[in-house]
């Protein structure tokens, strides 16, 4: 006999929405809507997949469909929501495109907080955060997570250094050298955050701030030179290939 295909299918939508899920009908409106409707051509019975960063991942099940909405009838949880690592990336703001591929790819990674962080040399010191969360949400969806990064405000180096948690261990990518990565980070388990800065790196005067605090571990990521949003993405790697959940 022939396998009975898999329910839902492989190529069921997924979609984030802001209401925490439940069983029971839900109305998609907006963007959502317009990328059902329009792009995916979803009919009535056809299914969709749903996640909250709260509860996990359900299905629901198209209902009725209007020109700008459509509503769900969300009928089970397919999947809880995934434990998260425990990694913050602190990284200075960088120009736009970089700064959000940068969000993409800690929220792929699996990175717990992207924290935004003001630095001298940094030539952005603004950020639309709502844009770099909807490229967050973009990614998530595209590779079936169930979580999101959360996405902070940006806060001065100064300030960050002044409020670092005891318990947190701050690995700074410091281009003027430091202890290997993996060694540093095998050495040092538990809830950690790396700190990237921007394209020029740090000044001296900075580098003296972080090097000072007792929570503060410089590492070196090999014998290149690296983009700020490269050193990010692998250093996150590194530690979460460490001490992480890889």
């Amino acid at each position: 006999m022939p396998a009975t295909p898999a329910w839902p299918p492989q190529s069921t939508p997924r979609l984030f929405v802001e209401t925490e899920l439940a069983p029971g009908p839900l109305r998609i409106e907006g963007p959502p809507a317009h990328y059902l409707i329009q792009v995916m051509r979803m009919k009535a019975g056809d299914p969709v997949k749903l996640f909250d960063d709260k509860t996990g991942e359900w299905l629901g099940i198209t209902q009725a469909m209007g020109k700008r909405d459509l509503v769900l009838d969300v009928t089970e949880r397919l999947r809880e929501r995934e434990p998260v690592p425990d990694l913050w990336l602190c990284a200075a703001p960088i120009k736009k495109g970089r700064i959000d591929w940068v969000a993409e790819k800690a929220c792929e990674l699996g990175v717990a907080r992207l924290a935004p962080v003001l630095t001298r040399r940094a030539v952005v010191d603004k950020l639309n955060l709502d844009r770099l969360r909807s490229h967050m949400i973009e990614a998530a969806e595209q590779c079936g997570r169930t979580a999101l990064p959360e996405l902070v405000e940006p806060v001065k180096l100064t300030a960050m250094l002044r409020d670092w948690p005891s318990e947190r261990t701050l690995f700074f990518a410091d281009e003027t050298g430091g202890l290997p990565a993996l060694e540093a980070m095998r050495a040092h388990p538990g809830p950690a955050a790396i700190l990237v800065g921007p394209e020029g790196g740090f000044d001296p005067e900075e580098r003296e701030a972080i090097r000072a605090h007792p929570k503060a571990v410089g590492i070196a990521l090999g014998p290149r030179i690296l983009r700020a949003e490269t050193a990010a993405a692998a250093a996150v790697s590194l530690w979460m290939g460490t001490v992480g959940d890889w």
